[in-house]
């Protein structure tokens, strides 16, 4: 459980300096948009970041943290199946693991997704920015991170409470063995 914390904290700083950098990638989005002739529609899918990445994005910088997006997306999302195999159990339709797994797939939807307190990330942009074109791309981040920290705490909580009931039966099969 420790390596998984530690795996967290490392994927939590990196979004931590990426966060650092969000007015570089809200323009590198903006340039790759318009290169895209895409201004009018928000960035809805991670699918389309990887698209403007892909065919649109002419520029070193730009391309450097777009790329430090992707792979932070992708990080998070090979976590979270990682989290999923060790306690398959959990995952309902409900669980905080799969929903951070249909978060971070390439085509779910994320233009209406805002991040709210504590997290101040859609603060930073423009009231035009953020209604309209990157609150969704902006909270997604946060949320995964949030999510897999909830799993971690699910899992952990599990593990206890297997290993309380282990001691307790085997305390109860050793009080009960001396009695015979």
């Amino acid at each position: 459980m420790n390596e998984l914390k530690a795996a967290l904290r490392d994927l939590d700083q990196r979004y931590s300096y990426f966060k650092q950098q969000q007015f570089t990638f809200i323009t590198a989005l903006d340039h790759t948009r318009e290169n895209a002739h895409d201004k009018t529609q928000p960035v809805s899918t991670l699918a389309q970041v990887q698209n403007y990445l892909d065919h649109h994005c002419n520029n070193a910088t730009d391309k450097r943290i777009m790329i430090m997006f992707v792979d932070l997306c992708k990080d998070l999302s090979d976590f979270c199946t990682q989290l999923q195999d060790i306690n398959p159990k959990s995952c309902s339709p409900d669980d905080v693991l799969e929903k951070c797994k249909v978060l971070l797939s390439c085509n779910n939807d994320m233009r209406n997704l805002r991040v709210k307190y504590p997290h101040d990330e859609v603060n930073h942009l423009s009231c035009e920015e953020a209604k309209h074109h990157y609150g969704g791309v902006i909270s997604i981040l946060p949320f995964a991170l949030d999510y897999l920290k909830d799993g971690i705490g699910i899992i952990e909580l599990a593990q206890y409470e297997a290993a309380k009931n282990n001691r307790c039966c085997l305390t109860a099969g050793s009080f009960q063995y001396f009695l015979i």
